[in-house]
């Protein structure tokens, strides 16, 4: 036997180690993912050391430019058509072929489509600002997607030992490939428009340019970075250019939502997993993966980049900094390398821009993963329920009903769903009072706290007897949880509810205060909404503690307690939380209250009673698991027995 057992250890050290060994081993793709990390780590070191060479270079020319505009016998011999040609040669000694961008004035030019306005602006060649036409701030203001007076967007590479940022040169529009000296524009319906802003250099056939295409009833616009000529200007060894994008979030709600998740999000392409960085607090992040589009999302809106190919590495932050605009809300950053080609003569970056709402269905119809922004739960089982409670929801939807009574007939449909749970919950409740007499008896028959196996026992033998599983009160209860989850993460990110009427609420997005006060434990108003829920959970509380016997089980008592606890707890929490929310647990509530009316009509507990007494008398066999349970109740005794000696 001793032989024997030494072997058994024998062979489970050896497996133990071979398994230790199996999943230790890193992974091809875990090999390469480590390669790819040192390879970008040694490329950053070799860009660090040309970037200290070129920085100290220019340096130099800075002081020898200073050197000649502080001689001032030479400044003095200049006549003016000399001085400008000075100038415009410390001008080239600093930006290379791009100095003839250096110097102009801002311009803006507006394009609009059915859901935005669109404001471009020479300086930097980006968008300025975003309106979309179908939404208002909270206090019906135009709704603007970020700061126009902070936004940047900086496109930087090398050209001629250089490094050159797009933000501080001037583009020139054109349309069709020619300038284009008109005003603002308007897509036609079923239509779109190419428009250019262009950076030109000292050569006419060399220029980079952004290339916007504008759809008449979209949110998606199309952007490209198109460079022309510029094979012999961008440095040799370039293989991607750099875009740095940090816009002001503005607040555009009345309240915020701690669920909101408010953050930087991104699509790996090596998983196709989206990600964000860490909510509710500043924080930033470097990505070594692929990336398929990186996002600044507010609750119910965000501004998206989007690569056709791919993204290289990112650096991404959101945090909080102090501002003059009243309506600041977060700061959004991102550093992301895009692949370049200098080899080729024309080389155009494709990319998409999505400013627009948190739809599911619209972010979910460009099929980029964009609609997992959308904060529906995090568990498979919670954000698949939510599916099929979107497409519910947006059916009821398109019948133009009140969003009231959208919600009220949603809950009728979900607790017509979860009635045979409900029906089986309260009939174990039922068939639990009859016995209550017999459960009596039983605790009477074994008093003491060391009989508490034997009392065990004789419990579940009654409960065999009447043909009752342990499980089945808690079961149903069990399985209307994650619906119960899924809901309370549905309402909060449903941005159909935002700004709907409904009674005295005036947008079921968020909360609906009858009285407003000074701060006092972390709440300054009242919402009617909560306040009816807190109520009708009290009566719940109340209804079902009267039909629970906590006298049989003293441990229990402190549970009924906790019972009344938990709404005043739950009044705390969803004060602050949509009104759409605490709308829909008054009608479950309700609802639920009906139901229970409906069930003591339909459960006869003289029938019911008869039955367990025919089950009584019928031979009871035993399952594998009972026999199981109950020898190791009795191996449990026994080792009781045997500690007391």
């Amino acid at each position: 036997m001793n032989n024997k057992n030494t072997i058994i250890g024998f062979v489970l050290i050896a497996a133990i180690l071979f398994g230790w060994m199996y999943f230790m081993t890193p992974s091809k793709e875990q090999m390469a993912e480590q390669q790819r990390i040192q390879d970008s780590i040694r490329r950053v070191r070799i860009e660090e050391a040309r970037l200290d060479s070129i920085r100290l270079a220019e340096q130099q020319r800075q002081a020898a430019a200073l050197a000649r505009l502080t001689d001032s016998t030479a400044m003095a011999d200049m006549d003016s058509a000399t001085f400008v040609e000075h100038q415009a040669a410390i001008r080239r000694d600093k930006y290379g072929v791009f100095a003839v961008s250096v110097e102009g004035t801002e311009k803006t030019i507006t394009i609009e489509n059915k859901l935005q306005r669109l404001t471009f602006s020479t300086k930097g060649g980006f968008l300025k600002q975003v309106e979309l036409k179908d939404y208002k701030t909270y206090d019906s203001l135009p709704l603007i997607t970020f700061d126009p007076e902070t936004v940047k967007f900086d496109l930087s590479f090398f050209a001629n030992n250089r490094i050159v940022n797009t933000s501080q040169f001037y583009f020139r529009p054109y349309m069709n490939g020619r300038p284009y000296t008109g005003g603002d524009m308007t897509v036609g319906e079923n239509d779109s428009v190419v428009f250019a802003m262009r950076l030109p250099s000292d050569d006419p056939q060399k220029y980079l340019e952004y290339v916007y295409t504008v759809h008449s009833d979209n949110y998606m616009l199309g952007f490209d970075i198109r460079t022309v000529g510029m094979r012999d200007v961008i440095a040799s060894n370039a293989d991607y250019m750099s875009i740095d994008w940090d816009v002001d979030l503005m607040n555009q709600e009345k309240s915020t939502d701690r669920f909101a998740d408010e953050s930087v999000y991104y699509r790996s392409l090596n998983d196709k997993d989206v990600d964000h960085l860490v909510v509710n607090k500043d924080s930033e992040q470097t990505v070594t993966n692929k990336l398929k589009w990186v996002s600044f999302k507010q609750r119910f809106f965000c501004n998206v980049i989007i690569a056709d190919n791919h993204f290289e590495n990112a650096r991404i932050a959101m945090i909080s900094r102090k501002s003059n605009n009243p309506r600041y809300f977060k700061s959004m950053s991102a550093n992301i390398e895009v692949p370049y080609d200098v080899r080729a003569e024309e080389n155009i970056i494709p990319m998409q821009l999505y400013f627009g709402p948190n739809h599911f269905k619209t972010l979910r119809s460009y099929k980029l993963g964009l609609e997992d922004q959308i904060n529906l739960g995090n568990f498979f089982l919670i954000r698949w329920i939510n599916y099929g409670v979107i497409a519910v929801f947006n059916w009821l939807s398109s019948y133009g009903w009140n969003y009231g009574i959208v919600i009220l007939i949603l809950t009728i449909l979900i607790k017509t769903l979860l009635f045979p749970l409900a029906f089986k919950s309260y009939k174990s409740s039922a068939i639990t009072r009859i016995l209550k007499p017999e459960m009596d008896a039983i605790n009477e028959k074994y008093p003491k706290e060391e009989d508490a196996m034997k009392k065990q026992q004789a419990v579940m033998n009654l409960q065999r007897q009447a043909g009752v599983s342990p499980a089945s009160g808690c079961l149903p209860a069990l399985l209307q949880f994650p619906i119960l989850i899924a809901i309370f993460r549905f309402f909060p990110a449903s941005i159909e509810l935002r700004q709907q009427p409904f009674l005295w609420a005036d947008d079921l997005s968020t909360h609906d205060s009858i009285i407003e006060f000074p701060r006092f434990l972390g709440m300054d108003h009242l919402s009617l909404f909560t306040l009816l829920m807190t109520i009708t959970t009290f009566i719940y509380t109340y209804v079902n503690n009267k039909q629970m016997d906590y006298s049989s089980n003293p441990q229990m008592k402190p549970m009924k307690w906790m019972m009344y606890l938990m709404p005043i707890m739950f009044f705390g929490i969803f004060n602050n939380y949509s009104a759409g929310l605490s709308y829909y647990y008054m009608l479950v509530n309700i609802i639920t209250f009906i139901q229970m009316f409906m069930f003591r009509r339909m459960i006869d507990e003289n029938k019911v009673r008869a039955t367990i007494e025919a089950n009584k008398k019928k031979p009871q066999k035993k399952s594998n698991f009972m026999k199981r349970l109950e020898e190791a109740q009795k191996q449990q005794a026994k080792l009781q027995q045997q500690q007391r000696r």
